[in-house]
C-alpha cells in the first residue's frame, strides 16, 4: 500500500509541475519566483579573479545568423552577459548595459548571450529599442563562464583573465565598472 501511495503522490506532483508549465497564470508566477530564487542575490567574485581562459574555441551565432568564434576576440577587453527575455533581473539590468554599450561599444567587445528562443529575443530587442550585439551558443559554454544562474556577466581582460564576474542584477553603468573598463583598456 505504501508503494502505491508514494507512486501516486509522485505522479500527482509531476502532473502539477507539468500542468503549471502550460497553464499561463501559474506559469508566469512559477517562472517569476523560480527566477527570483536563483537570481535574487548578486554574487560578486573578486574584482580580478586571475582565472584565465585556456580554450578560446567557443562557437557563437549572431541574431542575424552569422557564425563566429570567440577566438576572434582574443586580445580584446570583452564583456559577456548571459540573459533571457523571461528573466526579470535580466530585463532590469538591460538599460544600464545599453548605456555602457553606448559609451564603450567601440572599445570593448560586448557579447550578449541569449538563453532564449531567437524570435523572443528579436521581438524583445525591437520592442524595447535595444541595439546590443546578441548571440546564441552553437556549442558548449566554456567551463570558466558556466553558471546556471542568469543574469551572469563576465569582464575579460586583453590577456584572457576574468577581471570581474557577477551573477544577478547589477548596475553595469556604475563608476566601479567604468573604472575597471578604463583600467583594462589602458593596459597594453
Amino acid at each position: 500500500m505504501k508503494k502505491i501511495t508514494k507512486y501516486t503522490l509522485g505522479l500527482l506532483v509531476l502532473a502539477l509541475i507539468a500542468g503549471s508549465l502550460f497553464f499561463k497564470p501559474i506559469k508566469f508566477y512559477a517562472i517569476k519566483y523560480a527566477n527570483r530564487f536563483f537570481s535574487e542575490n548578486t554574487t560578486p567574485v573578486d574584482k580580478r579573479t586571475n582565472e584565465s581562459i585556456e580554450v578560446f574555441d567557443w562557437s557563437l551565432r549572431e541574431l542575424e545568423g552569422e557564425t563566429l568564434n570567440f577566438e576572434e576576440f582574443r586580445g580584446n577587453v570583452v564583456l559577456i552577459n548571459f540573459w533571457a527575455t523571461w528573466c526579470p533581473p535580466c530585463i532590469k539590468e538591460m538599460p544600464s548595459l545599453q548605456d555602457l554599450y553606448d559609451s564603450y561599444g567601440d572599445r570593448v567587445t560586448f557579447l550578449f548571450i541569449a538563453r532564449d528562443k531567437e524570435r523572443n529575443v528579436s521581438r524583445f530587442m525591437e520592442k524595447n529599442g535595444y541595439a546590443l550585439p546578441v548571440y546564441f551558443e552553437d556549442g558548449i559554454t566554456p567551463q570558466l563562464f558556466y553558471n546556471p544562474r542568469i543574469p551572469s556577466t563576465f569582464i575579460v581582460s586583453r590577456e584572457g583573465t576574468v577581471a570581474m564576474a557577477k551573477s544577478g542584477e547589477y548596475d553595469w553603468n556604475s563608476a566601479e565598472v567604468r573604472e575597471l573598463l578604463d583600467s583594462l583598456l589602458s593596459e597594453m
